[in-house]
């Protein structure tokens, strides 16, 4: 994500203007676009005109609108945003009030104004705009029938391609057909590799799988490499890590990021940090359960004690729609981060922001134990039941 240009008053409200050059960047658009903001873009619009002699025609046309956004959908797969509003600008195209739909670009800038910045969303144009951010990660993740090759970003997991294919079992004596089958499979899964994986731009594949089939994958990879001399998978042999997962299967990708031979390799990773993290307030909640707690009326009670230390938090709580929602949440980041405590926001298109997800998509790791909190929790129980 480009910053063009930026403007912000007194009053926190102010606009910013960005253009988004990859698709990653629609992700973080899509987090900060919320219902109440004006956004102002290039689209088109189809316009009726008529002639002298009367005849009415039909035409495209480019024209630049401002709109109050009412509705915000986005296509995780195609990476598309559209944003549906109402005219607030006089246009010679559109009237006033009239309802429109801007799909954003790549590559096509925008401007967004808002009545209030919040903390959350200037380190989100913080963090669309700084390169490093990026995590440049594939996985294949396999097992025999069975493929998923995706891309981990900083702040999503893409699917590229899912591989499905049904191989012959293998029978006493009679291997060739399950043989067979299996080269088919590799094949299929090593052009999804070719197509979907820009080694210019990847530091590292992780090739995944229960058993053997991870190596036996490889292998044929790199002997196919030689024997069609394709460059790309021959020049970047040392980029693929083969490691251990239970699964072909997407929910796997968790434990595949938790090994502790890729968290080494990931180190810099925001994906590598997510599940590090979430794995310790697990390890806490079973080890010391008075150090951690999930669930925002639990964790406001330790903050209001000056007890988190750590702040688990997805990033889908701050899409809430309702301002007075959202505003509660921007407040508990602020007051951790003031009383000297670390905040983690979790993509919710990552695996380990989705399970954080189904714990209410907050947690905190407590700097000491507050079994208080438990004990108000079964007194107030109590009082109910009685």
């Amino acid at each position: 994500m480009k910053l063009v240009a930026k403007n912000f008053e007194k009053d926190s409200s102010g606009s910013v203007v960005l253009v988004p050059d990859e698709a990653e960047d629609m992700w973080h658009a899509y987090n900060l676009i919320a219902v109440g903001d004006r956004l102002k873009s290039t689209t088109i619009r189809r316009v009726q005109t008529e002639s002298a002699t009367g005849s009415v025609s039909s035409n495209k046309v480019r024209t630049t609108l401002a709109i109050a956004v009412e509705g915000i959908e986005f296509d995780t797969q195609a990476c598309m945003l559209r944003i549906k509003g109402r005219n607030v600008e006089e246009n010679q195209y559109v009237k006033m009030g009239a309802y429109h739909t801007i799909d954003l670009e790549l590559n096509r800038k925008f401007a967004l104004i808002k009545q209030y910045w919040d903390i959350i969303a200037l380190e989100r144009v913080d963090m669309a705009c700084d390169p490093t951010q990026h995590a440049d990660v594939a996985v294949v993740l396999l097992h025999e029938g069975l493929c998923h090759i995706m891309l981990v970003t900083s702040s999503m997991t893409i699917v590229r391609t899912k591989i499905d294919m049904n191989i012959p079992r293998k029978r006493k004596g009679y291997c060739s057909q399950h043989d067979k089958g299996l080269l088919r499979f590799y094949d299929a899964i090593l052009q999804g590799v070719l197509r979907h994986i820009n080694f210019d731009v990847i530091k590292c594949v992780l090739v995944a799988s229960p058993g053997f089939v991870k190596d036996q994958f490889c292998d044929y990879m790199f002997q196919q490499a030689i024997r069609h001399e394709w460059k790309a998978i021959a020049e970047n042999k040392s980029k693929f890590l083969p490691v251990h997962s239970s699964s072909g299967h997407k929910h796997s990708l968790k434990e595949v990021l938790a090994d502790p031979t890729v968290t080494a390799r990931l180190a810099d990773t925001k994906a590598a940090g997510e599940v590090k993290a979430l794995d310790n307030f697990f390890t806490m909640l079973k080890s010391e359960p008075d150090r951690a707690y999930y669930g925002m009326a639990h964790v406001e009670k330790a903050n209001e004690a000056m007890a988190v230390e750590i702040l688990l938090v997805t990033d889908e709580l701050f899409r809430a729609t309702d301002l007075a929602t959202r505003k509660r949440y921007v407040k508990l980041v602020e007051s951790v981060k003031d009383n000297g405590g670390d905040v983690r926001v979790f993509s919710s298109l990552h695996v380990s922001g989705e399970q954080l997800g189904q714990l209410t998509g907050v947690a905190a790791i407590l700097r000491f134990p507050m079994p208080d909190i438990s004990d108000d929790e079964e007194d107030s129980d109590e009082s109910e039941d009685d």
